[in-house]
């Protein structure tokens, strides 16, 4: 059976970690020239998204519109699932009427990007295309001035949620390692480190790109308390002179 494609454009749009600046061209263009910008907002209808996106929203064609999308910060799926099936319904509407929707999504939209969980309920019937953005792990590599691989090393990104054992595990078979979603496991993630004898290759870094920015070299000093969700730990060798 073919399936109906309506002439609506659905755009996932990386906005990057938090600097504006950062934004890519094409993303500007897309935010200025959209129908609906749409974007998650928290219980005080705050959206990190939209803040990094403001110049291009403002330089934006008079008669845009906005969705804002609440999204409740709990571990409860069925919460979060019931936010996007609400907003799906909402940009399918103005799909139907031929319109171009941007969804503003921290970082890049499909690396741990909240733009999945729209794809996946939009695709079948409507044109998506995904505009790619700077993601946490290559604002925290420039951020540290810290090379992510060379030579034979290699690399991986992990959840900070995974079991101690897969941290553990990924720790002892990866020479550069970016560990996600830290804020909650800090604590946890803290002691693996020391267990794992790869504190002096950990740095950690919050809200890289913003106004807050915060970067810890020596974990050491970190206290043992959770952190903000914009968090992770970078965990590299020591570099010197390589031939």
């Amino acid at each position: 059976m073919t399936k109906t494609i309506s002439q609506g454009i659905f755009y996932g749009v990386g906005v990057g970690p938090g600097d504006p600046e950062l934004l890519t061209l094409k993303a500007c263009r897309l935010i200025e020239s959209a129908d609906l910008v749409v974007y998650l907002s928290n219980d005080a209808g705050a959206s990190h998204a939209r803040d990094i996106a403001r110049i291009a929203l403002e330089n934006s064609q008079a008669d845009q519109q906005e969705l804002a999308v609440h999204m409740p910060m709990l571990n409860d799926r069925q919460a979060a699932n019931a936010a996007y099936d609400g907003a799906a319904e909402k940009i399918a509407k103005a799909l139907d009427k031929q319109a171009m929707v941007v969804f503003l999504c921290e970082g890049d939209p499909l690396f741990f990007g909240s733009f999945a969980y729209l794809l996946v309920r939009l695709e079948e019937k409507y044109r998506c295309e995904v505009v790619p953005g700077i993601c946490s792990v290559n604002a925290a590599s420039a951020a540290l001035k810290q090379p992510l691989g060379q030579l034979n090393e290699n690399m991986a990104v992990i959840s900070g949620r995974h079991s101690n054992t897969v941290i553990l595990q990924a720790l002892k078979n990866y020479d550069n390692l970016i560990i996600l979603k830290a804020g909650q496991g800090r604590v946890r993630l803290l002691e693996l480190l020391a267990q794992s004898g790869r504190s002096h290759d950990a740095r950690y870094l919050e809200y890289i790109g913003r106004d807050q920015q915060k970067i810890e070299r020596d974990i050491t000093r970190l206290e043992s308390t959770a952190g903000p969700y914009f968090s992770l730990f970078v965990i590299s060798p020591s570099r010197g002179k390589q031939k």
